[in-house]
């Protein structure tokens, strides 16, 4: 048995947990990070690419902002159609200047893995066997298998960034944690393409044969989605079906220009919100997807996994500066506070923008849920009022602060 000592270990390896590594590294605070898949495998996720401000800064103060500022898009505005009516969100006009910017998810993951790779931090890829031990105690610890060999990491802390599949929320017990859920009834069918994105900014559609959403993650490479029943399978969608499709759905001038070609992934994703409370058992805090996930209408998943990171490590610096225990209480309902305004605006976008067949909604009947959609449309984007609530929480609220 290998003995590991540090002061936080870290599950998962993706974009928060790498994140929270190199903030926390940067602090002088140890940590490891165990991670059940490959490195290849991590890289290989395609997932979102819309970075609000606070997250962007973040990766600055990490020293992960440079490829970032040199290579992504930012974006200081979007637009909205609902069923032909066309309305450019400013972002930078409506908000004093914010933007987002526009760097892949997957490129954001690089930047870190090689800047923990330069600092010689430890990482174990391939990891099995994870298991959570003592959260509640003085010293927890953690156990895994690596390369035929088992570790057992004794530490003060563990921060669970291993998403909503991971071991960690899975460690807290039943009656500590209370679970909140919605399932919705469709998906978004997604594709990447190597071709240039039909638009500057991203085009969200609301089209009486489902939604649809225009993106990119480079003027190279575009990222496309559309809703479809929670039946269909990807093997249902070729090609050209999917472009053919997504044209109709589109306003006529974006569908005029798009360009397509072949696929180079090609996903189904079910829609859900979902919320663990509280985000912390003792010593164990739960991160990103491990404690909350959001429909991606509204762009806030990794972002929300950002916020849950800069309020752990201010939280943890604290500590180690002060050795005040109370401090460590203040994580899960700074965390909790931010989550749920991201979880309202991402069900909030998702309800306006999707259609609900043959499905009451919230205890309406369709025709009532219909109009009631129908009449936030008219009023958030048709008055600079609404508009600006809009652009305030795309950009994204401000972090939490300790004081």
């Amino acid at each position: 048995m290998n003995t590991i000592q540090t002061q936080v270990a870290i599950i998962g390896a993706g974009p928060s947990g790498l994140l929270l590594g190199q903030l926390l590294n940067k602090q002088g605070i140890s940590n490891i990070i165990v991670e059940r898949a490959t490195g290849d495998y991590v890289l290989g996720r395609i997932r979102a690419g819309i970075l609000e401000t606070g997250f962007a800064n973040l990766c600055r103060e990490a020293g992960a902002g440079e490829r970032m500022d040199a290579e992504g898009e930012v974006h200081q505005g979007f637009l909205v159609s609902i069923e032909g009516k066309e309305t450019r969100i400013d972002l930078s006009d409506l908000t004093g200047g914010k933007a987002v910017m526009c760097y892949g998810q997957v490129e954001i993951t690089r930047d870190l893995m090689d800047l923990r790779q330069a600092g010689d931090l430890p990482t174990y890829y391939e990891s099995s066997n994870v298991e959570v031990s003592n959260p509640e105690g003085a010293k927890p610890g953690l156990s895994f298998e690596h390369n035929g060999e088992s570790y057992q990491v004794e530490c003060d802390f563990i921060a669970g960034c291993d998403g909503f599949h991971g071991v960690s929320r899975k460690s807290i017990p039943a009656e500590i944690i209370t679970e909140h859920e919605r399932v919705y009834p469709f998906g978004w069918l997604g594709v990447l393409s190597e071709t240039p994105p039909v638009d500057d900014e991203l085009i969200y559609c609301k089209h009486e044969r489902g939604f649809a959403l225009c993106s990119m993650r480079s003027q190279t490479r575009s990222r496309y989605y559309l809703q479809v029943p929670l039946t269909d399978k990807v093997e249902d969608w070729s090609d050209d079906a999917f472009w053919d499709e997504l044209k109709k759905r589109i306003p006529p001038k974006a569908a005029e220009r798009l360009v397509t070609g072949p696929s180079i992934e090609k996903s189904i994703a079910p829609l859900r919100s979902f919320v663990c409370e509280p985000m912390q058992y003792r010593n164990l805090f739960l991160v990103g997807d491990a404690a909350h996930i959001v429909p991606p209408t509204g762009a806030k998943g990794l972002n929300l996994a950002a916020s849950d990171v800069d309020a752990l490590s201010k939280v943890l610096q604290r500590f180690y500066e002060t050795g005040d225990r109370s401090v460590l209480e203040k994580y899960s309902p700074m965390a909790l506070a931010r989550v749920w305004h991201g979880e309202r605006f991402s069900w909030w976008m998702t309800n306006m923008l999707h259609q609900f067949p043959d499905l009451g909604v919230d205890g309406l009947d369709p025709e009532t849920f219909d109009r009631f959609m129908r009449s936030q449309a008219e009023y958030y984007l048709g008055t600079e009022h609404g508009r600006r609530m809009i652009a305030e929480q795309y950009v994204g609220l401000p972090y939490s602060s300790l004081d």
